[in-house]
């Protein structure tokens, strides 16, 4: 038997024990040693409030039930091989699995860690990989001005892989002040919205606000290009396009996982991309998104917490028992 959180109502989540089949040819069993709560769309689920029309969109990979639920939801999940082929027994792997003590998948669905990336921050690839596929879209340029509307988990780790590129200038911006710490343990620069310098060749957009829409259209330079990277739900976010966006013939274009960018399409799978991100993750300044821990025991309550807003975080861990 191994245990699961399912949310089974209205903030409502619960431990379930179930049975597990034996891995088959070409699957592997994992012993988890590690999940993450993506804050922001586990949250969701877990309040019930996900619409029903962007449901189907919603599903995780290895989800069990039908949202609103109940649900088992998760897809960030890293942990050990104890079965399956030869070349992958005993090495860590990356699974968009959610919170289970151990599962089988297919082999397919496994990404080695790389030795020299701890396991918690190797927690952080769903995050990293959205932000490779964003700069896949987006392909900043030597010497380019870039700015980076929205300092959550994507935008931060957006701005992190970029602190890597010869830009001219890159700033992040964010009205939040206390994500100052955030940026200088990463080594960027952040300003307000009311500091960012214009002119921008690119700009991306992940704080899902129309104020933060506004703005990085604001700071797109003639003819440049503002990437958008938030998800919205049904919202229907207001878009100024009036005043000078047709004069600066500015382009907004959207930027999403769930394919391999249509400039990498051809020559990269969605495990090279997983692959990419994990081999960026042994940049130890990405430490600075792993904001708290607590054990798989205490999920239930841990999720409340998060949820309600009682427990701040980006990326909290949820730590398994060595012998789950």
């Amino acid at each position: 038997m191994v245990e699961a959180y399912w949310t089974v109502g209205p903030e409502e989540g619960q431990l379930r024990q179930t049975s597990l089949d034996a891995p088959g040819p070409g699957e592997v069993l994992v012993r988890t040693l590690a999940s993450a709560i993506s804050r922001g769309t586990e949250t969701l689920v877990h309040r019930h409030a996900v619409p029903e029309a962007v449901r189907p969109l919603m599903r995780a990979p290895f989800q069990e039930g039908d949202l609103p639920g109940p649900v088992k939801y998760g897809y960030l999940s890293v942990g050990v091989v104890d079965a399956g082929p030869e070349e992958l027994v005993g090495r860590r792997v990356f699974c968009l699995y959610p919170h289970q003590t151990r599962y089988v998948v297919p082999a397919t669905a496994v990404v080695p860690v790389p030795d020299d990336v701890p396991t918690e921050r190797a927690l952080l690839a769903g995050a990293v990989e959205t932000a490779v596929n964003a700069l896949w879209d987006a392909a900043p340029r030597l010497g380019d001005r870039v700015a980076v509307v929205g300092m959550g988990m994507i935008g931060a780790s957006v701005a992190a892989l970029l602190g890597g590129f010869p830009l001219g200038r890159l700033q992040v911006v964010d009205v939040d002040p206390r994500r100052g710490e955030l940026a200088a343990r990463l080594g960027l620069e952040l300003v307000t919205p009311e500091e960012a310098a214009g002119d921008c060749d690119v700009v991306l957009h992940c704080s899902a606000s129309e104020a933060g829409l506004a703005t990085a259209l604001r700071l797109a330079g003639e003819e440049a290009e503002v990437v958008e990277l938030s998800w919205y739900g049904t919202d229907a976010p207001r878009v100024p396009l009036g005043e000078a966006f047709h004069a600066r013939r500015l382009t907004v274009r959207a930027s999403q996982v769930g394919a391999v960018s249509a400039a990498r399409r051809a020559r990269r799978t969605t495990a090279d991309r997983l692959g990419v991100a994990l081999d960026a993750l042994r940049d130890p300044r990405f430490d600075a998104l792993l904001t708290g821990a607590s054990a798989f025991a205490e999920l239930p309550g841990t999720m409340a917490d998060i949820a309600s807003g009682r427990l701040p975080a980006l990326c909290h861990v949820i730590r398994y028992p060595e012998e789950s």
